[in-house]
């Protein structure tokens, strides 16, 4: 049976990262509009993360819990991937009629707000997951185990590896909700609120996610590469695709910030990967 307080310490998980999408509403405390080009490098920055936390965080992890060679993992993670990646196609297809702009926010009433919320907790959902998914090894007493002491918890290090990854990656959200609403002059901390509001799908997500992997402990590997398929193509076709709108206008499209945000994304989380 799934602790109770290890329910709730995935769930404080996933409303961190939650909340740290509020932090994108923060510049704007101080500047009036944040450029395009901060804007690429931000979308870049973010691609670089969850690549490497999907690479080197969660499909490394599925490889090591399978007991065998190469053919193996990838019999047992690569279903997981394709279905990731299936969820986010999915999700697309039921956004596609469903679109809304951050301004909606402030002129919705509340029947609107469920709605958008239920339309978030799609486009959300796998970024929840994949925090849920790190911390399937909670509690469990191996020697091998690689964990991290914070205060009196032990924790794996790939939870606070996904947990920090996650929340860096909701910043630029943050920036990109808080930019139309800077336009209709909603107050700073009415943005802040909005962009913790975006991404509040993300504790249930995870919640949801560590209390299957834990139930049915065999479909951990499967677990791990769904979260990372759904990350990697979220990545594909959500931020990079966004970074280069945003850069559109500036020379050479964007793309040399774009690939310079994802390099130092790759090159800040990589360490941590393999610490």
């Amino acid at each position: 049976m799934v602790e109770f307080w290890n329910l709730g310490l995935v769930f404080f998980a996933g409303l961190l990262t939650a909340l740290a999408t509020g932090l994108g509403a923060l510049p704007f405390f101080l500047v009036d509009e944040i450029s395009d080009r901060w804007n690429v490098v931000l979308w870049g920055l973010a691609s670089g993360i969850m690549v490497a936390a999907s690479l080197f965080g969660l499909i490394r992890e599925g490889v090591a819990v399978v007991e065998g060679g190469v053919v193996d993992a990838a019999v047992a993670i690569g279903p997981g991937v394709v279905a990731g990646v299936a969820l986010v196609v999915v999700g697309h297809e039921v956004l596609a009629d469903a679109e809304f702009d951050a301004r909606e926010y402030e002129e919705a009433d509340f029947r609107k707000l469920v709605l958008i919320l239920g339309i978030l907790t799609v486009h959300s959902f796998p970024e929840g997951v994949a925090v849920g998914v790190s911390f399937a090894e909670l509690g469990i007493d191996d020697p091998s185990l690689a964990t991290v002491t914070l205060g009196s918890l032990t924790l794996p290090v790939l939870a606070v590896f996904m947990t920090v990854a996650i929340s860096i990656h909701n910043v630029p959200e943050g920036v990109a909700i808080s930019i139309p609403l800077r336009s209709m002059g909603v107050s700073e901390w009415r943005m802040v609120w909005w962009a913790v509001f975006s991404s509040l799908p993300q504790p249930l997500g995870a919640v949801v996610a560590y209390y299957f992997v834990t139930l049915a402990e065999r479909f951990l590997p499967f677990g791990f590469g769904f979260a990372a398929g759904a990350m990697v193509y979220l990545v594909a076709t959500e931020f990079v695709p966004e970074a280069l709108e945003r850069g559109s206008d500036l020379p050479g499209g964007g793309r040399r910030e774009l690939v310079g945000g994802i390099t130092a994304g790759v090159l800040v989380m990589v360490p941590l990967a393999f610490a």
